[in-house]
């Protein structure tokens, strides 16, 4: 049980995610692949569904009494959406997955929702998307994991 527990929180973490929790739940645990895919995929999106909907009203909250985050907001959103948005809106739901999909540093579920955010899609189209992502970010983990006998 506790190598479950210990499973669930690393995939919740923003640095570990699956990246980690998968490896480590596999190859040290023991886990099987089910045990250790579903444990990983349900901790990595836990956080992620309260990030999705607190985003919002977190940074509406602090704008409106900070001065030094409403400056922050308008510039973190001006210029990513200056820099990026043209290529996002062409394919904004595909780029999302890609983006939660690919098991690389500053990629994965936590990245999305920061993305899904900036880019404003709401959470309740960002969500699924982000879970798209995690559930391929997790068979692409695995694959390596395990070995390339695996995926095929």
């Amino acid at each position: 049980m506790e190598e479950y527990l210990k499973t669930f929180i690393t995939a919740m973490t923003p640095i570990g995610e699956l990246r980690v929790a998968i490896p480590v739940a596999l190859t040290r645990y023991s886990l099987s692949f089910w045990e250790t895919y579903i444990i990983a995929v349900v901790g990595n999106m836990f956080p992620i569904v309260f990030i999705v909907f607190l985003l919002d009203p977190v940074s509406r909250f602090l704008s409106k009494h900070f001065r030094f985050f409403r400056w922050f907001f308008n510039w973190l959103f001006e210029r990513t959406r200056r820099k990026h948005s043209h290529k996002f809106e062409v394919l904004e739901e595909l780029a999302l997955i890609t983006f939660v999909a690919i098991p690389l540093p500053v990629t994965g579920a936590w990245s999305g929702a920061a993305a899904a955010f900036v880019f404003g899609i709401p959470p309740k189209k960002s969500l699924p998307l982000i879970l798209v992502g995690v559930l391929i970010a997790g068979l692409i983990v695995s694959g390596i994991t395990l070995g390339i006998d695996f995926l095929i």
